[in-house]
């Protein structure tokens, strides 16, 4: 006759089976969705372009190899795709400095919600939030309206008479910078908001009985005390940024691309399907990379600073 003991331990696994019964169809569904594309675009990257797209199902590398080198044309030889890392620099200049001017302007502007009675701040976060309602490329038409030769800023300062002729922002890094600025920062915000609303600012007027003045107040009270919401937004808005398409293809033009619109051009008029799916491979290789050493980092912090 079974134990108690034994009783409880089959008990124990039937639940467990029955749990991942019942929970298979879902897990499918995940993994199918999930890791189904992915698949098909690692195996794309280690097929042959076919001559009007698509891919021949002939094993290569060049897929690979083009993404950082190329061929010439005349004797073969190889070469850095100087044009492919002239755009991955961009992308990561740009991201980078999207995520510095959101968290400059999403700092003050979370910060300045905060501060407001809790009946007050659903407002300013309902403001926040509006431009999640329209859709990204109609918001990027917007800022196009404003910056272009014949918009808003341009006529502003030629009517008050500061410049003669319209100064040309739309085709350059600047457009891209305030482009994705502007789509990006509230993924700035929230984050910084939802930190700072947990702030006791006892310790700010702690922090002012020592005689210490606003900016080390800032530096040595504030920023300690929300830097996991500076660090989420700055995830949040440099990951979406690298791989930005909209916005560059609309404000940036053919002359400022990004890695995004380089992998469309593969799969579109470049016609090379395995160096854009490489190039796929790539930028969710370097995200996932830098986040990898960056959680490390802030874990071995945290762990000494424990």
């Amino acid at each position: 006759m079974a134990s108690a003991e034994q009783v409880a331990e089959e008990a124990e696994r039937r639940e467990i089976r029955d749990r991942w019964l019942l929970s298979a169809p879902a897990l499918i569904i995940i993994f199918l969705a999930a890791t189904g594309p992915l698949l098909i675009v690692v195996i794309y990257s280690f097929l042959t372009p076919g001559p009007y797209g698509d891919v021949v199902w002939k094993f290569s590398t060049d897929g690979w190899l083009s993404v950082l080198m190329q061929r010439d044309i005349f004797d073969d030889t190889l070469a850095f795709a100087d044009a492919h890392l002239s755009i991955f620099w961009r992308s990561a200049k740009l991201s980078f400095l999207t995520t510095i001017l959101t968290l400059l302007f999403g700092f003050p502007t979370a910060y300045f919600i905060a501060t407001w009675p809790a009946r007050q701040r659903d407002i300013w976060l309902f403001l926040i939030t509006i431009p999640f309602w329209t859709n990204l490329l109609i918001r990027t038409f917007a800022i196009q309206e404003a910056i272009r030769n014949e918009g808003l800023v341009n006529t502003v300062l030629i009517k008050l008479g500061i410049i003669s002729q319209p100064i040309q922002m739309m085709f350059t890094d600047f457009a891209l910078m305030v482009g994705m600025t502007y789509v990006y920062l509230p993924l700035m915000v929230l984050p910084l908001y939802a930190s700072m609303e947990k702030i006791d600012f006892r310790l700010v007027e702690a922090g002012y009985d020592l005689y210490a003045n606003r900016f080390q107040v800032l530096r040595r009270v504030i920023i300690p005390l929300v830097k996991p919401g500076i660090i989420a937004g700055s995830i949040l808005v440099f990951i979406p940024a690298l791989g930005a398409y909209v916005t560059p293809r609309v404000l940036g033009g053919s002359k400022n691309m990004m890695l995004g619109n380089l992998i469309e051009l593969q799969f579109g008029q470049g016609r090379n399907w395995p160096l854009g799916s490489a190039l796929s491979l790539s930028l969710m290789a370097i995200v996932m990379v830098a986040m990898l050493l960056y959680v490390r980092s802030v874990g071995r912090r945290g762990g000494a600073h424990g």
